[in-house]
């Protein structure tokens, strides 16, 4: 694709990145074939190769408006289109550029605004968040739909006691994040759990709160780097000690973000090293356990065949597309026991997409349901996927369970 890009960027990192990134595309449309929008909706300008082309004219000093803000804002960031993509365009980077830029060109609405302001400062901030829970929870017959399906029916379940002390000599650290702790505090516990018989302790660092995911997405991308700065000097002393071997995510949307640490602080002199060295020792748990599959399968061994209970599988976006990680978690829970029933279109996003199921309810629940409906296609038990924002979203519109792959392992080991 030929470019030529206005004085306003041309120059700039920033530019130099989206100008690289535009001549790799080849417009041959496969991305539309895989993403969810397209499917949905039908129209060029909300696909892939479409988004592309409404970037290339901002970037190349063409008018923009609100119609070119709605259809960027419209993608979900799901990366579907990129695992498809023959010649390897970066659309996500290209898309955070465009949409940066247009932030300082189109105004939003005052409410449009207050929302995205209320979202950036409230979620992340698990001060602000767990109490906003326990008062949406008692107000919800007066909540917006989309805000009450978001919260959990009941108070949420920390399961068993985190283990400590054991002496371990191997160490990991989990993050402990902004939400999980207050919808799903059980996660990172059955983490600790199962770790703990593969000889790891695993802790959580106090300090390390959001992972800067949340604000990057909300394009607020400067204070985002700074939510990444704290996570890194609450951790760096661990790591750099050699007390931990490594960082074990048990969210595939954090665990997506700490690993692109190193490049997006790549320009920043006193925390380009770190940051590099934090994303080479990031892992998703699923990881974790396949590096020790031999022994994990030998402690399952000692607790019977887990009775082969239908189980569907949602794997993230973020785990399947954007860390690549695919195949993994299926093959701990057959491990483990469980009968894993076949996910139709599996590659497509579930609607959660971070703040997406709150500033597009329509088109995430459309998502959500096919999802549902897709899952349930084998009459499974449980549903079960690996990213708190996933787990939530389809727990809204679910009748049937949905949990976090994790817990089903720390089950079977405890049976």
């Amino acid at each position: 694709m030929q470019t030529n890009l206005a004085d306003f960027i041309t120059n700039t990192p920033a530019g130099r990145e989206a100008d690289a990134i535009l001549r790799s595309c080849v417009h041959c449309g496969f991305c539309n074939a895989t993403c969810p929008t397209f499917q949905l909706l039908g129209d060029e300008l909300d696909g892939p190769r479409g988004r592309i082309y409404l970037i290339k004219q901002m970037l190349e000093g063409q008018p923009v408006t609100e119609k070119t803000q709605l259809h960027l804002d419209r993608c979900l960031s799901c990366r579907s289109c990129e695992t498809t993509c023959p010649s390897g365009v970066r659309y996500q980077r290209l898309l955070e550029i465009g949409r940066e830029v247009i932030e300082e060109r189109v105004p939003r609405s005052l409410a449009a605004r207050a929302t995205h302001f209320l979202l950036r400062e409230a979620v992340p901030r698990g001060w602000i968040f767990k109490p906003a829970v326990r008062m949406g929870q008692l107000m919800r017959p007066l909540l917006p739909a989309v805000l009450a399906d978001k919260l959990p029916r009941a108070a949420a379940d920390a399961g068993r006691p985190w283990p400590r002390g054991r002496g371990h000599t191997r160490r990991m650290i989990a993050l402990a994040g902004c939400v999980q702790p207050s919808l799903t505090p059980n996660t990172n516990a059955a983490t600790a759990r199962v770790l703990d018989r593969l000889g790891i302790e695993l802790i959580e660092v106090p300090g390390a709160a959001c992972c800067g995911a949340w604000r990057y997405h909300l394009n607020a991308q400067a204070r985002a780097l700074d939510d990444m700065r704290q996570v890194i000097d609450a951790w760096w002393p661990e790591v750099a000690s050699g007390r931990v071997e490594g960082i074990v995510m048990t969210a595939s949307g954090c665990g997506e973000h700490v690993r692109v640490y190193g490049e997006l602080l790549r320009h920043d002199p006193a925390y380009a090293e770190k940051a590099a060295r934090i994303s080479a020792i990031t892992r998703d748990a699923c990881e974790v356990l396949a590096a020790e599959q031999g022994r994990l399968n030998e402690l399952l061994g000692q607790t019977g065949n887990g009775g082969g209970e239908r189980v569907a599988f949602h794997s993230p976006c973020t785990l399947q597309h954007a860390q690549r990680i695919r195949g993994v978690v299926e093959t701990l829970l057959t491990a483990a026991g469980y009968r894993l029933t076949p996910v139709p279109d599996a590659h497509l996003c579930c609607g959660s997409a971070g703040s997406y199921s709150i500033s597009q309810p329509v088109l995430a629940t459309q998502l959500r349901d096919n999802k549902l409906a897709a899952m349930a296609a084998g009459s499974p038990a449980l549903l079960v996927t690996a990213n708190i924002g996933c787990q939530t979203h389809l727990e809204s519109g679910s009748r049937t369970p949905v949990r976090h792959w994790i817990e089903l392992i720390d089950e079977r080991l405890s049976a």
